[in-house]
Parts: C-alpha cells; structure tokens; sequence
C-alpha cells in the first residue's frame, strides 16, 4: 500500500448527506473477483445517464473538478453495507483524501463518517478527514467562489490547509492506529507480518494435540 504523507490536489465537492456505499459503488460491481477497476463505477447511478454517458447535473462531472483528488462531502459518508469495494472505487477514481463534517443535533455528535467505512479508508490508503460542520461549510463556500482551488494535506502535522491567497488551516484527529498505518503504508498482511516472530513462536511452542 501506498504510504500517506502529504497530499496537495484540486478539491471538488459533493453536497449530500448520508451517501451510502450502495450510491459509492452499486450492488451490481460487487460481482467481480478482482480488487481492480472499479474507479469509473463510483458514483454510478448519479455519474451516468441512462444511455451511459457522463450526467451534466451530477456535481462531479462539472469540468472544473477534472482531476480533482480531494473529496469535501456532508455527513455520514459511507453509511449503508460494509463492502469495501466502495473504498476501493473512490481510491481507484482518484481520491486520496475524503472530508466530511461532524454536526450536533438535539444535543448528539452526528459522525462524519460510517464506522466501517472510516475502517475500511485506513487499510486501503484513503485519508478520511473529520472537521467540523462550520469548517466544512467554509470549505465549500471557497471551491465555489474560487475554481481550481487546491488543497494541502499533512498527515503527520494533523492539518488541511486551503490554499486560497490568504491560506486557511484546519487541524483535525485521528485516531493513532490509522495515522501510523496510512504513514507506514502498512495493510492488513503488514501489519500481521509485523508479529511473524511471535506467530512463529507460537507456533512452536504451541502443544498441537490441543
């Protein structure tokens, strides 16, 4: 797996909520047996029109995002089913980052974020992002008033940083095991061969008739 260190890319936007994995990456590509080729899938249903061409209202077919490689989305990104096909499909269509706001309502914290997704984004090299629900919004309000505009990620420093003529910065947590496994660049095998001498100690000493 790729290491995530620092990223710099254009920034598009997706204003909707609840997007769940099934509008990421619909049920019908799940059929395939192989990790690969799922980028031009993401985002199917919305992206495509019925005879298969790109879909003028669909947010993400806007020219100006071409190329774009940070995602800034609402809250409760990649709720739904657990395939992690849907991580696969944004990260295979170009995305290594993903931000989403938290928001409080009636006194709850609202995630940014399904818990399976945000697990499934660590061990396959896709940076998720949770800022605040006000963050977020100036976030959108900058791509919307200045095209093209870029942004800067350091995972190391915890910070987002627009990068508008007078930039702003976004400090945001993560939880320690995912920095180090994105920074590391470790998936789930690395990170079991990272034990190899005490599974074949185990192993070893280990009474088999048990």
């Amino acid at each position: 797996m790729q290491p995530f260190t620092t990223h710099t890319g254009l920034v598009a936007t997706l204003s909707r909520s609840n997007v769940d994995t099934d509008a990421i990456i619909p049920k019908q590509f799940l059929k395939s047996i192989k990790r690969t080729g799922y980028g031009p899938s993401a985002f199917f249903d919305w992206r495509y029109t019925a005879d298969g061409q790109p879909d003028p209202d669909f947010e993400l077919n806007q020219p100006r995002f071409d190329g774009r490689s940070i995602l800034v989305t609402r809250n409760n990104f990649g709720c739904g089913s657990s395939r992690e096909h849907a991580v696969w499909a944004l990260a295979q269509d170009g995305y290594r980052v993903i931000i989403a706001p938290w928001i409080e309502r009636n006194g709850q914290r609202l995630p940014a974020f399904a818990d399976i997704f945000r697990s499934n984004t660590a061990k396959n090299g896709l940076l998720a992002i949770e800022l605040a629900e006000s963050e977020v919004e100036t976030i959108f309000k900058s791509v919307a008033n200045q095209p093209g505009l870029e942004a800067s990620v350091d995972l190391a420093a915890q910070e987002v940083t627009l990068l508008t003529p007078d930039p702003v910065r976004f400090r945001f947590e993560i939880d320690p095991g995912a920095k180090e496994q994105l920074l590391k660049g470790l998936d789930a095998i690395d990170l079991t061969l990272a034990h190899a001498d005490d599974i074949h100690r185990f192993e070893r000493d280990h009474d088999t008739w048990l």
